[in-house]
């Protein structure tokens, strides 16, 4: 743990201006961020806490050099996630996934203009890598109805200024998600519109040293968050009343009580419900000599996903054989081919030379092998070989790349499944498990 941290741990103005990740020393800033119980966790760790204004920066360059690179005007986001890789900044963050109010523009002279919710301009306000805010880019019908085309045409017609300004020579314009009339009105401006999505996921697959701490602290708040769900389930599966939705609840509050964002997906089940696998979590009472099973799909501190995934047995009495065999031989699975990754090796290698799950768990295996992670669920992923598509994904892995390694192991017609996932980072010479959280013993076969 860094000095500055320890001199300024407390959220009081007169022990200094910023805590240790660089945000302002004030109960009252405009920035979400870890709250006191995660930067105390963190300590009591030994992590090394980000530098968020080092992480802003390193953000902006990527997405700018890849901007340049193509040779592109710029780049237009509206992806929530994007904007808060770009800018750090969030603004009602599920809702805005289905009403996009919000947008950037990244100049290729690296100039950054948001357009925000009209009365909250002030969100972004803390990064001056964002020189400038408005409001008008929400180009859906709820929100401008009949009318939405001359919103488009307004907002359009701004975009176009600014890189006249800034980009003049150049009409190819990235943009990553925009609503049909926005396309439209880009285009009547006389912009060429490219692939914006390949940008920003290019952009973010390759993390930068803030980063990869960012994700460490995230990590040890979600695990940290995991073991409060499974002593919660422990003690009280059995009891009668215990259903899904209870357990799940324990994950979504411990996360955010650590300064967490939200979950993806509900996918946690228990016994019979676990196959097919995606049944996400519901009413159903939770019995004692189960399998649950859970894949954590969480942005939690810092807005980093932690993606991991266990099955737990709960009971006094042992599972069954078939149950140890599924678990152990989806523990090998990861662990097999986790020890491919390394940089260089190209993803085609790793589809190809894959550790090859039993017939029986064939067809309902997982849709991939491994998958970005970084915000969320990222590029790249990594195909089974049957489901591979030769030239999507010719590309060699990079150091500061992070995957989730994946395993389903659930026979078709069966009244279980195992789920396991690891979350892995890409160093110099080869790769780092970040997941430290055990597998269940019982079903070690322990």
């Amino acid at each position: 743990m860094n000095q500055h941290y320890r001199d300024s741990r407390k959220i009081d103005p007169n022990r200094g201006p910023t805590l240790g990740d660089g945000s302002p020393n004030d109960m009252d800033r405009v920035e979400i961020g870890p709250t006191r119980l995660a930067f105390d966790e963190w300590a009591a760790a030994g992590l090394e806490l980000p530098d968020l204004n080092a992480m802003r920066a390193y953000r902006h360059g990527r997405l700018t050099q890849h901007i340049v690179a193509r040779g592109y005007a710029g780049l237009l986001m509206f992806d929530p996630l994007n904007i808060r890789y770009a800018t750090d900044s969030t603004n009602m963050q599920l809702w805005n996934t289905h009403n996009p109010f919000r947008a950037v523009l990244l100049c290729a002279d690296g100039y950054m203009v948001m357009w925000d919710y009209k009365n909250s301009p002030f969100l972004s306000e803390f990064n001056p890598l964002v020189r400038e805010q408005r409001s008008g880019a929400d180009l859906f019908y709820f929100d401008r109805g009949d009318k939405v085309d001359l919103a488009a045409n307004s907002f359009a017609n701004e975009v176009r200024q600014l890189l006249d300004a800034h980009a003049p020579s150049e009409k190819r314009l990235a943009v990553d998600k925009v609503m049909l009339h926005g396309l439209r009105a880009l285009e009547a401006q006389g912009f060429e519109v490219m692939d914006g999505e390949e940008v920003t996921e290019k952009s973010r697959s390759v993390k930068g040293p803030d980063e990869i701490k960012a994700m460490r602290c995230s990590s040890h708040a979600c695990e940290v968050a995991v073991r409060c769900m499974e002593d919660f389930a422990r003690s009280r599966v059995g009891d009668g009343t215990t259903c899904e939705d209870d357990i799940w609840a324990i994950l979504h509050a411990e996360n955010v009580r650590r300064g967490g964002e939200w979950i993806e997906t509900r996918l946690l089940s228990s016994g019979p419900r676990t196959n097919p696998w995606f049944q996400e979590c519901g009413p159903r009472i939770c019995q004692q000599n189960e399998i649950i099973s859970f894949d954590t799909d969480l942005v939690g501190s810092y807005g980093i996903c932690t993606d991991i995934s266990r099955s737990w047995w709960i009971g006094d009495k042992k599972p069954r054989p078939d149950m140890i065999y599924a678990m152990q031989h989806g523990v090998e699975h990861i662990m097999t081919n986790m020890e491919m990754l390394k940089p260089g090796v190209m993803i085609p290698e790793l589809s190809a030379g894959t550790h090859l799950l039993d017939e029986q768990f064939q067809k309902q295996k997982y849709g991939c092998l491994m998958h970005g992670v970084g915000l969320c669920d990222e590029w790249p992923l990594v195909a089974y070989p049957d489901h591979a598509v030769e030239g999507a994904y010719d590309y060699a892995l990079e150091p500061g790349m992070t995957l989730c390694v994946e395993a389903l192991v659930s026979a078709e017609g069966g009244d279980f499944s195992i789920k396991l996932e690891d979350q892995v980072l890409i160093t110099e010479t080869g790769f780092e498990n970040l997941t430290t959280y055990p597998f269940d013993p019982a079903l070690m076969g322990q």
